[in-house]
Formats: structure tokens, sequence, C-alpha cells
């Protein structure tokens, strides 16, 4: 028994050494002007392969390679039991294992070691995982009044870790609103509701990009209600148009009388950006002042327009 464990005392002597010496997540270089000789970094993409190579001579006599304290295999001999780790060669000039869909809990630094002229020696590389960026939080599509502060947030992981960028899309925008992951906005305007996109980007792969949309609330503004004049007997329309948000509520007044579709020849129509009054046979009772009312919860706007005899 002792005759088997004996000639890998060596190895669990530097098990113990390396425990002790060698801290985690720390870049390591190789130390060792001789062999063995393994690269420096090896940098992959998560869920990618690494393939750690070790340059070894025939003055070795026995190879291993570890993880910091684990041992990963020996020779040929597999010590670890993931089974995303296998040797790939084992010559008389080099020794390399592969990690199979590495993950960030693979990262960290890895060491050869050579069994030569009974003296042992290592050479340490350091596996850097880098992962794609990704937008785990964002702020939800959201609903103001005008003048209200309005704060939007993204939040992404990813390593390097990525720069998050907000932009306004909006062809009257310039450029990004903010190089952060927050976007402040205060006393915010109509002309400022859209669509707002998040980017994040750390040159991995694509960045990840997700958009809030932005609904800003504001009373109804009055844009067009124009005098008409119509001949008696012909067909007259009076138009009233107004921008609001919510969409506004239109009502008619001919002086202080409301307006309704109830009355012989008239028709009235409401979209949510205008309202249509139409008089089918103007009479000589349909003439004079209207006054048109846009109204939603926020507020109320209104304008006279009057319809005159063009004969």
């Amino acid at each position: 028994m002792m005759g088997v464990v004996a000639p890998w005392r060596w190895l669990l002597a530097l098990c113990l050494r390396l425990l002790f010496l060698v801290p985690a997540g720390v870049p390591v270089r190789s130390g060792d002007a001789g062999f063995p000789k393994a690269m420096d970094n090896v940098t992959v993409r998560q869920g990618d392969s690494a393939i750690l190579r070790c340059t070894v001579d025939n003055r070795v006599t026995r190879v291993a390679w570890l993880n910091r304290s684990t041992i990963l295999y020996t020779g040929n001999d597999k010590w670890s039991i993931d089974p995303r780790v296998v040797l790939v060669a084992n010559t008389k000039s080099q020794y390399s294992i592969e990690i199979q869909n590495v993950g960030i809990y693979d990262e960290g630094p890895y060491t050869c070691s050579v069994q030569t002229d009974n003296h042992p020696k290592t050479s340490r590389v350091h596996l850097i995982v880098q992962v794609p960026p990704t937008i785990v939080e964002i702020s939800s599509n959201i609903v103001v009044n005008e003048g209200n502060n309005v704060s939007l947030s993204c939040i992404a992981t990813g390593r390097p870790e990525p720069v998050v960028n907000w932009r306004y899309l909006s062809p009257k925008a310039h450029g990004f609103m903010s190089e952060d992951e927050y976007l402040e906005i205060t006393g915010i305007t109509r002309e400022q509701s859209g669509v707002y996109e998040c980017s994040a980007a750390n040159d991995v792969s694509s960045p990840d990009v997700r958009r809030v949309k932005v609904t800003v609330n504001y009373p109804p503004s009055i844009l067009d209600a124009r005098n008409i004049g119509v001949p008696l007997g012909h067909q007259g329309i009076l138009q009233c148009d107004a921008l609001a948000v919510p969409a506004a509520e239109f009502i008619w007044y001919k002086e202080d009388k409301r307006l309704s579709d109830s009355r012989k020849g008239v028709k009235v129509e409401n979209r949510d950006t205008f309202s249509r009054v139409t008089f089918f046979n103007v009479s000589e009772q349909d003439y004079g002042n209207y006054t048109c009312v846009a109204m939603n919860r926020l507020g109320h706007s209104n304008a006279s327009v009057i319809l005159f005899d063009l004969s």
C-alpha cells in the first residue's frame, strides 16, 4: 500500500502548498523559467470550452493539473468528478486539459505540476471567463402627469462589467440622455413622452437592449377652431381639433344650450383628436355662435366659432 502512495507524495505536498500560497481570483503567471510552461492567461466566453495547455519535455516523469488545491488530472487518471473536465493531450511535449461549458465559477488560477529529476515544478495559468451583458432589471412602462419628475433604472450584469446607456427614441433627440444606470427627468413635458431605450454593452457580444414607454398626461389644448360661412340650404361643417392625454371628450354648445345628435339635420362626431358638427341643410336658426369644449380629468379648454350666412 505504501508503495502505491509514496510516488505521489510530491503531489499531495504540492496541493497543501498551493492551498496556502495561491489566493483565489488573482491572475498569476508562469513562475518557472524551465519546464513545465503553461499559458499566462486563457480568456473564454461563458458557455464555451477552455483548453489549458502545458508544455513539457522528456525530463518530466509525472504530470498533473490542479485547480487551486483540487487535483483534476494526474497523468491519464482523472481525479475530478466534474464531467466537463477532460484530458485532451498527454504526450512527450504537451499535457493539456479541456473545461467544457465554462461558467463563471471556473474562473481562477490553474496549476500544471510536474515531477522532473525528483523535484516538483509548477506553472500556473489564470482562466478568465467573460459573460455577455444581460439587463436583469428595468423600469416598467409608466404613466405620469406633465410636470412630474421621472426616474428610470436599468440594472445589467456581465463580465467585464457592462456600460449602460439611456437614450430617447425621438427624431428630435441627439445622442445619449444618460451614460448611467439611472435616467432622471425633472419636470417632464408632453414633448418628452415616448420610448426610452436602455443598452448594456461590454464587447463580449451584441449589447442587450430593452425599452420603456413613458406616457405623459396633460390637459386638452385646442389647436384649431375656425369660423365658417355657409349659404342657406347648403351643408356646413364646424370642426374643433384638440390634443390631450388621456384623449379629450368634446361637448358643443350653441349659446348656452348643449348641442346633440337628437337635433334634426345635425350630426355630432367625436374622435380622439377632433370633434365635428355637420349641418346637412343649414337654416336660419343654425346660424350663430358655437362653443367647443374639450376636457379630460386634468382640465379643459374651449374655443368659440361662428357659423354665418354666406349668401
